[in-house]
């Protein structure tokens, strides 16, 4: 992607998930105000085909669970934005930027094909309409923040959040559980949530195929670890034979948490390119840290 990047990048919507969150503002406040507005705001393909083009749109205000309490929206408000502030500052917003359209552009797909699905299968025009109308065929952005928290977690798995504010449980359990939801709900839902979940996960599936991970079992990334494992020992070595060093001379020093290759033979470390001065960080803390100028102190995303 890196071609569309260099041509379309500087067209990328900054602060992406302040915006997200704003729609949703916006929703619940036409939800508590005017709840009989949100028939006109869903993804109806029958009414959008029939001259309500807005429909193509304005689904983006329908927020999930819009019937929860104040506490409980603000604190999911709070959350998703968080997630989705790391990711930008990871990822950068173009490919943020492309993540979030593609899960939406998908969407939109899903319910058209919900549609001709449902032609084939020999249904009228007014079933389609009846079903709109029960709610059978609610394209919102519930799967769409699910596809977020899984991206969440496929880029940062060893991070903890704390369940109901107590229990410390790290990011890739929760996001196996969010799977394990999503195929439940595949097999056991109707036909129009089996079209917009299976959106939801190609959506995934294509961050997975493009991500670090998968090319970390590239032929060349494998043999540039393994070379930076042997200088690491090569220098390890080195230190140990030199006692006029002392015993505090080491070759790599995390900025965030102080580690060095003395801490452990697993550990590997990187200097960060758009950070100044120089600084260097474990794998840990090489994608959560925010990025500083010449003279700055170090520090995570979330401090």
């Amino acid at each position: 992607m890196s071609n569309f990047e260099r041509k379309f990048g500087k067209y990328a919507v900054s602060n992406l998930s302040m915006k997200l969150v704003i729609l949703y503002i916006i929703g619940y406040v036409l939800y508590f105000v005017q709840p009989s507005v949100f028939s006109l705001l869903t993804l109806d393909v029958t009414a959008l085909l029939n001259g309500q083009f807005w429909r193509i749109l304005s689904w983006l205000l329908v927020p999930p669970d819009a019937g929860s309490n104040y506490f409980f929206v603000a604190i999911m408000l709070y959350f998703y934005y968080s997630i989705g502030r790391m990711l930008e500052n990871v990822w950068g917003d173009y490919k943020y930027n492309v993540y979030i359209f593609l899960g939406i552009l998908l969407t939109i797909l899903s319910a058209f094909a919900w549609v001709v699905y449902l032609r084939v299968m020999g249904a009228s025009g007014i079933v389609l309409a009846q079903l709109t109308k029960s709610g059978a065929a609610f394209f919102s952005t519930y799967y769409i923040n699910m596809s977020i928290f899984l991206a969440f977690a496929l880029t940062f798995p060893e991070s903890q959040v704390y369940l109901f504010f107590v229990l410390p449980i790290k990011v890739k359990y929760l996001g196996w559980i969010d799977v394990g939801f999503l195929l439940l709900s595949l097999f056991t839902g109707n036909s129009a949530e089996r079209f917009v979940i299976a959106a939801a996960l190609i959506n995934v599936l294509l961050l997975f195929l493009r991500s670090r991970n998968w090319m970390a079992y590239s032929p060349g990334q494998v043999r540039r670890r393994q070379q930076f494992k042997r200088a690491v020992a090569e220098g390890r070595r080195k230190h140990m034979n030199a006692p006029h060093q002392g015993s505090s001379g080491t070759l790599h020093r995390c900025a965030i948490c102080g580690r060095t290759e003395k801490d452990g033979e697993e550990l590997e470390f990187r200097y960060c390119s758009r950070c100044e001065g120089g600084l260097e960080y474990c794998q840990d803390h090489l994608f959560t840290h925010m990025h500083v100028k010449k003279g700055e102190q170090p520090r995570l995303l979330d401090q």
